[in-house]
């Protein structure tokens, strides 16, 4: 599995790496969290409005933890609940970024949290927050319909080789 890969987000050049199990101690160097919930053997992937359909997930607030942060990602987006472990995340290095600029709101290196959820408590969606569906999907399915870059299936295949198997 290739732990690295370059990717073009809107103009700006980024180097990702998948880092499994990786412990990130300055949260402040957290972009976003981000997680893969499973739910009676299907993975859950909502559509937020102008983005497509990903693995739920987005920005940490002010106070909160990297866990809390997904847990309230995963109800405003997926309402969804239930328990969670860390699988890992991804760097995302500006070093070769000629659009970087070093007073924006993104670290020159920084880092996305990913964490593996066993949906326990599915509520009606919705529709009160950015999400405009959610799908249930086999994981196998998931690379075609999350195009956004490859470790989609990357963090797919570390969250299912970390869940329990009561999952």
């Amino acid at each position: 599995m290739n732990n690295q890969t370059y990717v073009d987000w809107g103009g700006h050049y980024l180097k990702l790496t998948w880092l499994p199990n990786k412990n990130i101690h300055d949260y402040s160097k957290v972009t976003s969290v981000h997680g893969v919930c499973f739910h009676n053997g299907y993975v859950l992937l909502v559509h937020v409005d102008g983005r497509g359909f990903n693995f739920p997930g987005g920005h940490i607030e002010n106070g909160e933890s990297p866990e809390e942060a997904f847990h309230r990602e995963a109800f405003e987006e997926g309402y969804v609940k239930g328990p969670i472990n860390y699988i890992g995340a991804i760097e995302v290095s500006h070093e070769e970024n000629p659009l970087y600029k070093a007073d924006g709101k993104y670290p020159l290196i920084g880092y996305q949290m990913f964490y593996c959820m066993e949906v326990q408590d599915c509520l009606p969606f919705l529709r009160e927050h950015e999400t405009i569906s959610r799908i249930w999907v086999e994981p196998d399915e998931v690379p075609y319909v999350i195009n956004d870059h490859e470790f989609a299936n990357v963090v797919l295949q570390a969250a299912l080789s970390s869940k329990p198997s009561y999952m």
